[in-house]
């Protein structure tokens, strides 16, 4: 029996129920059987009785069946379902069966579609004048569009943009009890802050962007990641020795999941203008060490998983329990993923989806048990296939990503045999007294402090550390 049918003997449960007369639930079910124009009565109230993701397959048809949809009710109905099992399961959707229905969710997910393919302009004609300051998705609307704006050059809108996305998600998490709603309206606001800095920053506005990127509270879910973007902002300022000091913050015990190739080559880098041509050459050394073999036996991993899903899923759910793989590097890089808000939002998802599946095992109607858990299944498996192509994304990006930091450690290894070639027919100065580090060469503004560390420190918290090397470059 097809999922249509089975939600509509739901529909017709519900009639003999309400009248108690079965010739009348038979006679809802014939009436509705192949008829589109009654699914929103059906989805309607498939959500009244919490089956969310039962109801996914008929929004879908609905939408692909329709000319046009002009219902409030019905764009009612899927705001709330799409709210609730997230926009993954409708981004797999044509943009064109989307845009058939005026729900704010659908809208929203047509913009995200359109600016992952960089049609950015699409992007600022679907969204935020056309949602509600009030709606759900309206922060999140805001975030892609300040990021459009960013992305098309428009740095000042875009910095409006993202404070105003900070102001409406600080509104709604004061609106809101449920945690993990709150905790993503948290991570768009932090996401917001650091987009006003990474304007700024690409109108080379450094000053600006160093005063902006500490606006984010350390607490955020969002900092560790951050740590790297002020490196490069301090880098670019000039400021080697509080780039040396955001890099070494990711030694941290607490940081041990952080997993960024780059840090490395903008450490080596930074030790370049330092002329600190041993520590240089000791950074792209350990690198080599660290991630070489490591990175050769996830290739080979990853080649035999293919495009297999459930491989994927599998993997990360083994990392959520605390199972190691065997490789150090591939533990690391898992145990990050398994701290994304977009994949925490996918399995806390998928977990929804296994309570609702319990709900439908405690039916006493066993026809229709067997029948709702095996299409429940389906859109459950749908939903582990797309955790599972999340986890293989992002694990092809992190290769990638260290095959680039590998190219760079060749071309930085070559540069560093080059300079101290020029440094050595250089005129000749001594060196050899000359102090390693020194507190005169600290730089810092309004929003950093010094402490001195005379015998305490901070066991629970993490520094915005700063070194306090001389450069060595003979003048």
């Amino acid at each position: 029996m097809s999922f249509k049918t089975a939600c509509l003997l739901l529909i017709a449960s519900f009639a003999f129920e309400a009248k108690g007369d079965m010739q009348s639930a038979w006679d809802t079910l014939v009436k509705a059987r192949g008829n589109t124009k009654s699914y929103p009565y059906i989805v309607q109230e498939m959500v009244n009785s919490g089956l969310y993701f039962a109801s996914i397959p008929y929004i879908k048809e609905y939408l692909a069946t329709q000319n046009t949809i002009q219902d409030n009710k019905i764009d009612d109905v899927i705001d709330e379902v799409v709210t609730r099992v997230g926009v993954r399961q409708f981004e797999i959707m044509p943009s064109n069966f989307l845009k058939k229905s005026n729900a704010p969710t659908l809208r929203y997910i047509v913009a995200k579609k359109a600016f992952r393919k960089g049609q950015y302009k699409e992007v600022l004609s679907s969204l935020s004048s056309k949602i509600n300051d009030t709606h759900p998705v309206k922060p999140y609307a805001l975030h892609i569009e300040a990021a459009s704006y960013a992305l098309t050059g428009q740095n000042g809108k875009a910095v409006e943009s993202y404070k105003e996305c900070v102001n409406i998600s600080n509104a709604q998490a004061g609106r809101t009890k449920e945690v993990n709603r709150l905790r993503q309206l948290e991570i768009n606001k932090d996401n917001c802050i650091v987009g006003v800095a990474r304007a700024l920053f690409a109108d080379k506005k450094f000053e600006a962007a160093n005063l902006a990127y500490l606006d984010l509270d350390k607490r955020s879910h969002v900092w560790p990641e951050i740590l790297f973007e002020e490196a490069w902002n301090s880098f670019y300022m000039g400021d080697y020795n509080r780039t040396l000091g955001k890099l070494v913050t990711y030694r941290a015990p607490i940081l041990s999941f952080a997993f960024n190739p780059e840090n490395e080559i903008l450490k080596t880098l930074t030790y370049m203008e330092l002329c600190l041509w041993n520590d240089a050459n000791t950074t792209v050394e350990e690198f080599y060490s660290a991630y070489e073999a490591d990175t050769a036996s996830i290739v080979r991993q990853l080649k035999n998983y293919r495009s297999d899903y459930k491989k994927f899923y599998m993997l990360a759910k083994a990392s959520l329990e605390n199972k190691t793989s065997g490789n150090k590097l591939l533990d690391k890089i898992l145990s990050g993923l398994s701290r994304d808000p977009a994949y925490r939002e996918l399995y806390d998802s998928f977990q929804d989806g296994r309570t609702e599946l319990e709900a439908v095992n405690r039916l006493e109607n066993q026809r229709q048990k067997v029948i709702l858990i095996d299409n429940l299944k389906d859109s459950m498996s749908a939903q582990r296939n797309l955790i599972g192509a999340y986890v293989r994304t992002n694990l092809f990006n992190k290769l990638r990503a260290i095959k680039k930091a590998f190219e760079g450690m060749s071309y930085v290894r070559l540069e560093i045999l080059s300079r101290k070639k020029d440094e050595l027919y250089s005129t000749s100065t001594d060196t050899s007294q000359r102090a390693r580090g020194d507190i005169s060469y600290l730089k810092r503004n309004d929003k950093q402090y010094f402490w001195t560390f005379n015998g305490e420190f901070w066991a629970d918290e993490l520094g915005d550390y700063v070194f306090a090397l001389r450069s060595e470059c003979r003048q």
